[in-house]
Parts: C-alpha cells; sequence; structure tokens
C-alpha cells in the first residue's frame, strides 16, 4: 500500500475514535423558548415507606430557560428527609409518573446520549455526564432543608429534543439508588402557554399525559446524527484516495 494510501487511511481510522468520543458528551442547549417555566412538586405520600421518614419528603424542583436562552436555570428546594440512607441524589427521569404513582415506572435517567450510569459523573465535566444526572454534576442532598440553584446548558425545554424534559419526571432516592419519591413536571401558573397541561393523579401527583397527548419523541440517537457528520467529513478523503 502506498505511503498516501496509509495516511488516508489512518486520518478516516483518527476521526472515527474522535466522534465515537464526542458522542457520550452532551452540547449545549441552545434557542430555548424565553419565558418558558416548569415546576415538578412531590406528592404527599412516599413512593417508598421508610422507618425513618415521617410523611414524604417535602420539596419541589423548578426550572427555566436560562439567559438568552442558553440551557435551563434550577431551583431546587427539599426538606423533611429521612434521617438515614443519604446524601440523597435526585435526577430527571426518562418517562412521566403514572396515575397511581408508581415511580420505577419512570425508568431510567435521562441519558439521550446513551452515557450510562458507570463510571460516576464528574461534575468537573457536567458535559459528559447523563443529562439528567442534577445531583451528580451540581451536588448530592447533605442537609434539611436543602436549596439550590445552578443553571445547566445541556437542558432543553424545546420540545421533540432528547435532553427536553418538560413533559417528564424527576426521582428522589436514597443513597442506596431506591426511590423514595417521584414527580412530573408541568407548567408554572402564568408561563407562555405552551405546555399540554398534564391532568392530576393520585394523591395530588401530576399524572402525566399520555404519549399521544404530549407528542413525545424518542431520544435522539447521538450515533445516527454522528453518522451522518462523518460521512460528509469523510467522503473527501475517500474522493482523494482513489486519486492517488
Amino acid at each position: 500500500m502506498r505511503a498516501s494510501q496509509i495516511l488516508t487511511v489512518s486520518c478516516l481510522g483518527a476521526f472515527g475514535v474522535s466522534a465515537q468520543d464526542a458522542s457520550t458528551s452532551a452540547p449545549v442547549v441552545e434557542g430555548n423558548p424565553a419565558g418558558r417555566a416548569v415546576r415538578a412538586t412531590l406528592p404527599e405520600e412516599p413512593f417508598f415507606m421508610s422507618g425513618s421518614l415521617e410523611g414524604n419528603v417535602e420539596g419541589y424542583i423548578t426550572a427555566e430557560t436560562g439567559p438568552g436562552g442558553v440551557g435551563v436555570t434550577y431551583g431546587v428546594h427539599f426538606s423533611n428527609l429521612p434521617t438515614e440512607g443519604g446524601p440523597f441524589t435526585y435526577h430527571l427521569h426518562v418517562d412521566p409518573v403514572p396515575a397511581d404513582g408508581n415511580c420505577t415506572e419512570t425508568l431510567a435517567h435521562l441519558d439521550p446520549y446513551q452515557r450510562g450510569e458507570d463510571p460516576p459523573c464528574d461534575p468537573s465535566a457536567p458535559e459528559t455526564c447523563q443529562v439528567g444526572d442534577l445531583s451528580g454534576k451540581y451536588g448530592a442532598i447533605t442537609s434539611d432543608p436543602f436549596e439550590a440553584s445552578y443553571h445547566d446548558p445541556y437542558s432543553s425545554l424545546i420540545e421533540g429534543q432528547g435532553s427536553y424534559f418538560g413533559n417528564r419526571s424527576f426521582v428522589f432516592h436514597f443513597a442506596n439508588k431506591t426511590r423514595i419519591s417521584c414527580a412530573n413536571f408541568a407548567p408554572v401558573e402564568g408561563g407562555n402557554g405552551s405546555y399540554p397541561t398534564m391532568p392530576t393523579g393520585t394523591g395530588g401527583m401530576p399524572a402525566g399525559p399520555t404519549p399521544s397527548e404530549t407528542g413525545t419523541v424518542p431520544p435522539i440517537s447521538a450515533a445516527n446524527g454522528l453518522n451522518a457528520v462523518k460521512n460528509y467529513a469523510v467522503a473527501p478523503l475517500i474522493a482523494l484516495l482513489f486519486m492517488l
């Protein structure tokens, strides 16, 4: 094989490796609609009854479009925590909570780029974490009450995007990943009205509409997008190979 062909094949291999590495990193979300906001509030009764918990964890997560439409600004408030089993974590999950309040039906963490849970999230590089791993990126719950606010550039309030969570849920966990409680996101009263209204389930918990009502789409496959990018980028190299 001629040196020019070897060089071309090496370039193709190097490009494939770098694209694969990039596929698990979340991109910054731009263009979130101005004024859009959602909120999820935990119900009165817990999903998992613990002897160290009286009633249920109290709290909510608010989320609104970030400055300039970039990402989302979160406000997190929790209290009445179990007296043992921490530090507690919370994550955005793929599916909404059903009407019966079963937190296992929310499925896994919101992870449109298929990063997975292992290795654990590195908060110094939040773009490499799961989109829904909010406590992994910005800190677990170690105090009662607990309050935090932060800006996450990788969350979306644009319907149809893989990192969109306006029709999804969050789950509150023990440190061992047991699900204590969960709640659906719904539009904040007085918002721009662009979200569908979520009906109320049992125990005052928003039930979440069916996929046909919300226009839910499957998470975006990063691999498909990268394949298209690689095809465009590699085509000139292939043409050059045959010219040599």
